[in-house]
């Protein structure tokens, strides 16, 4: 008696490996999200995220070119202001750290790169909900979507090539559509977070940006039992305008990163955040896990799960480990 089938033929070396592999990770498919705080002097490390800080202008465009240079696709950046209040006015002012931020690195790389901009409240505002609050201290989402038409008019004239709308307010693409069109930026893309979950893995991008936030998000933001419900908010981003859409967070959703990626007529994203992030490093920095492995092992099950590109913070250097 023998095997009649022998699949392990097709392993047996790592040219052989390499020629069968059905999923690749590439550079171009990797987006790294930056931070830049309005009142730092020097990059300030975060510490519930090992390696990743808070820039100040001029270390996000050294870290920027350099992470263009190792081959990422785009970066997503996030604004930290040094003072907060409840509409989130710093998001607006083209004094604003994060749209002066967009101005250095458009100046700085051009077109070599997508420069992506997060388009929401929750950075700026003093009580870290994604929009304004009204007379009862619930999110009001129509008023939010003037907010969010103003800050999306303020990035594209900055320099982005992309908005990231991440606040999940109902009808944010269309708005953010029609102002861009409006204004005459019909050039300037919707990266749509269409699917983005009341996760408990946000944790420590809380700390990134300083997060002013009391109480909980699951108003607006999805219930993690729900699936069905993704694929609602991505058909109705796509009837809106969205250019891409993203699945957030990654991991505890490649069920929902396929179903999307089955379904959706545009690019689909993942992001493997924060806290996805901080679990394999802490794991790594005990001995646990074999860091770059395990890091390529994530990367390449959000690929194989569908995912058209990945916001990761280990983007600049998984790029330079696949370049090898």
């Amino acid at each position: 008696m023998f095997p009649e089938h022998r699949p392990r033929r097709l392993r047996v070396t790592p040219a052989m490996r390499r020629l069968v592999s059905e999923t690749t990770v590439r550079p171009r498919q990797l987006i790294l999200p930056m931070f830049v705080a309005e009142s730092a002097d020097s990059p300030r490390p975060i510490s519930s995220m090992p390696g990743v800080v808070q820039h100040t202008r001029d270390s996000l465009r050294e870290a920027a070119v350099e992470a263009v240079e190792a081959g990422v696709g785009g970066l997503m950046i996030f604004g930290v202001p040094g003072t907060h209040d409840a509409t989130g006015s710093g998001a607006v002012d083209e004094q604003g750290i994060l749209n002066v931020a967009l101005r250095d690195l458009r100046a700085e790389l051009g077109d070599d790169t997508v420069l992506m901009a997060d388009t929401c409240l929750d950075e700026f505002t003093d009580h870290g909900h994604c929009g304004v609050l009204d007379a009862q201290g619930r999110v009001d989402n129509d008023a939010t979507l003037q907010r969010y038409a103003e800050m999306a008019l303020a990035q594209a004239e900055a320099g982005a090539h992309l908005l990231g709308p991440s606040g999940m307010m109902d009808g944010q693409v269309g708005v953010i559509r029609r102002a861009l069109d409006d204004a005459d930026f019909a050039d300037i893309g919707i990266f749509a977070y269409s699917a983005k979950y009341a996760s408990a893995f946000y944790g420590p991008f809380r700390e990134a940006v300083d997060s002013q936030l009391k109480g909980d998000r699951k108003t607006y933001q999805q219930d993690p039992g729900n699936a069905r419900e993704a694929l609602r908010e991505i058909e109705l981003d796509v009837a809106e305008g969205a250019d891409m859409v993203m699945v957030k967070p990654a991991l505890a959703y490649l069920d929902v990163v396929r179903a999307a990626a089955e379904t959706s007529p545009v690019p689909v994203g993942a992001y493997n955040i924060s806290g996805e992030y901080a679990m394999v490093e802490a794991a790594a920095a005990k001995g646990w896990l074999d860091r770059e492995r395990t890091v390529l092992e994530v990367l390449t099950s959000i690929r194989r799960a569908g995912a058209d590109m990945i916001l990761t913070y280990w983007a600049a250097e998984a790029a330079r480990w696949l370049a090898d």
